[in-house]
């Protein structure tokens, strides 16, 4: 009996098993990444009238942290490419608890730039890139359940996260709450250690000892015997010197794929999130001091959030599971390309909502329409390029939405120093996300016309293959028993010619 084909192999998605508790790893680490820089918006009232500073000044310091946990996503897929999901993200919680340490002792509002933006951004980027890469790896056909599960880590995190820090402010002042909320960072390192990889088989496998094991082991050895003496195959000293040669790019190239840059579907999945990043993230920034602006008191403000999580969190399993779906599965852009504008759509109406009464309902449906976002985010683009391609592309998309991660809250808020009024950042993030929407509405119509052409047209040439083989088979039987017949024939030839001779010297006679 022959070994196994798969023997070095990394064995296929569990689809379960382990792969929940990496699912609760990922919940604790994507929650932090995704929530934490929208919790602590709760406190900069507080640190505005601390340092002195305008709405545009402090948004800055939630655009930063956004910007780079999504900026230095290469970094992060680069890591995760050379060591793993565990060790980049029990690194990443430990400068999370290093950032806001530091930040609790700052003088500064550009201290808290480098402290809470950079660091503690840094740090965030290490949880969520590594979280969503291992899911992929864990799950194919309950990827969707997975990812949503996950995805629900942010909500239940910022429901907790709002009162929370409304609490440890009140008793404890901001900065003695930036040293317990650096404390509680460190719990990502404890999610890191959950995510066991996933290891290959066995390099060696004894087989049975059999004349047909004999056999296959041979035409194994001379198969690879033929590979190594092929002019193909490079020795090892020749494959060192040319990585040795190689240049900075063509290093970057083999962890981060540029050639998604020519694949249309991601194209349009990057247009589509880069504008959509615009106006994603400034209305929960400025959601409780938006409440607080028109009268509402402090907790009833963090309530707000509160609300919006609870909802997102039933909203991003929910929204999982319709979108594994037969009937929803096969067509899932379209799915996503209506959730944004939804997402839009809820901000436009925003400004009707002048009571508390009316941002709780702003803020139900927001929380629906947020958490059908996110539930999708990386499913969606999963399914455009592959669980093989899907670790670059996540890094490749997350440097280029940083830009506009990094603008919109600050967009908000000089909005709201011009004007004096919130309505405006709201229609801003409105319109750009109806935008964003339908933009990708449009194109993933297009995309999926094109696929199924090409579809189409890969089926007619491997029909036009499979005759032209059916062909050239017959020709070759044909000449096979042509020529297996012609030594056969040949007495009957003989005996042939000799009766024609005898039959003409009869004639002759």
């Amino acid at each position: 009996m022959s070994p196994p084909a798969n023997v070095g192999r990394a064995p296929g998605p569990p689809d379960g098993g382990w792969g929940w508790v990496v699912v609760v790893g990922a919940f604790i680490s994507i929650g932090f990444a995704y929530a934490f820089p929208k919790g602590i918006a709760i406190f900069f009232k507080e640190i505005q009238d601390f340092f002195g500073t305008s709405y545009g000044e402090i948004a800055w310091v939630s655009s930063i942290m956004l910007a780079t946990t999504y900026g230095a996503g290469p970094i992060s897929s680069i890591l995760v490419n050379r060591y793993g999901s565990r060790p980049v993200v029990i690194f990443g919680g430990l400068l999370c608890g290093i950032g806001m340490v530091s930040a609790a002792f700052c003088t500064s509002i550009l201290q808290l730039y480098i402290c809470v933006g950079f660091i503690t951004g840094f740090g965030l980027a290490l949880n969520l890139q590594p979280s969503v890469i291992i899911i992929g790896k864990y799950f194919l056909k309950r990827r969707p359940i997975a990812n949503g599960l996950a995805m629900a880590g942010s909500p239940v995190m910022l429901c907790t996260l709002a009162p929370l820090n409304q609490f440890l402010f009140d008793n404890f002042g901001w900065r003695g709450s930036f040293l317990i909320l650096g404390a509680i960072l460190l719990n990502c390192c404890v999610a890191g250690a959950l995510f066991r990889p996933i290891r290959a088989a066995p390099a060696s496998v004894k087989p049975q000892v059999t004349e047909e094991g004999k056999d296959a082991l041979k035409e194994e050895v001379t198969e690879e015997a033929m590979e190594m003496s092929s002019p193909t195959n490079v020795p090892m000293e020749n494959k060192t010197e040319e990585e040795g040669g190689k240049d900075c790019c063509e290093k970057i190239n083999q962890y981060l794929d540029f050639s998604l840059f020519k694949h249309r579907g991601f194209l349009i999945y990057l247009i589509g999130n880069v504008l959509m990043f615009l106006g994603f993230f400034a209305p929960i920034v400025f959601l409780a001091p938006y409440a607080k602006h028109i009268g509402i008191d402090e907790y009833s403000a963090a309530f707000l959030l509160s609300i919006l999580a609870i909802v997102d969190m039933i909203a991003r399993p929910t929204t999982g599971i319709i979108a594994n779906s037969k009937w929803v599965r096969p067509r899932i852009q379209y799915f996503f390309s209506f959730s944004i504008a939804f997402n839009g759509t809820c901000h436009l109406l925003c400004p009707l909502a002048s009571g508390y009464t009316g941002l709780v309902v702003y803020s139900i449906f927001f929380g629906l329409a947020f958490g059908m976002v996110c539930a999708m985010l990386f499913e969606t683009l999963m399914d455009l390029v592959g669980a093989a391609r899907f670790t670059s592309a996540v890094g490749l998309v997350t440097i280029a939405e940083c830009c506009t991660i990094l603008l919109g809250p600050p967009i908000g808020g000089t909005l709201i120093d011009t004007f004096g009024d919130y309505k405006y950042m709201f229609i801003k993030c409105g319109a750009v996300m109806v935008l964003a929407g339908t933009f990708l509405f449009i194109m993933n119509y297009y995309n999926y016309r094109m696929l199924a052409k090409e579809e189409k047209e890969r089926k007619a040439k491997e029909e036009d293959l499979k005759s032209v083989r059916t062909e050239n088979e017959g020709r070759n039987n044909c000449n096979k028993e042509t020529a297996q017949e012609g030594p056969e024939l040949e007495p009957l030839r003989e005996e042939q010619e000799g009766l024609k001779k005898e039959v003409n010297g009869t004639n002759e006679v």
